[in-house]
């Protein structure tokens, strides 16, 4: 099974809010409502479970500035 890897690129981020409207339970933001992992917060990757696969590509393909990445 190959598992999907999500990639931050908290630079690019806006503050929209599009990602965490899309993967609430994935996504959060810091005090600048820049985009981090809810789960893991220092990090920049995290690979996506099945469960969490659809609302993590829904997410990406909201950001507009591509602040998320996906990766096979």
């Amino acid at each position: 099974m190959i598992m999907m890897q999500c990639e931050l690129i908290p630079e690019r981020c806006i503050a929209c809010g599009l990602c965490q409207i899309a993967a609430p339970e994935i996504f959060d933001y810091d005090d600048e409502g820049i985009v981090l992992f809810k789960n893991e917060p220092e990090a920049h990757k995290q690979f996506v479970t099945a469960a969490d696969e659809a609302s993590v590509i829904k997410a990406y393909q909201k950001c507009p500035t591509r602040a998320i990445l996906l990766h096979e």
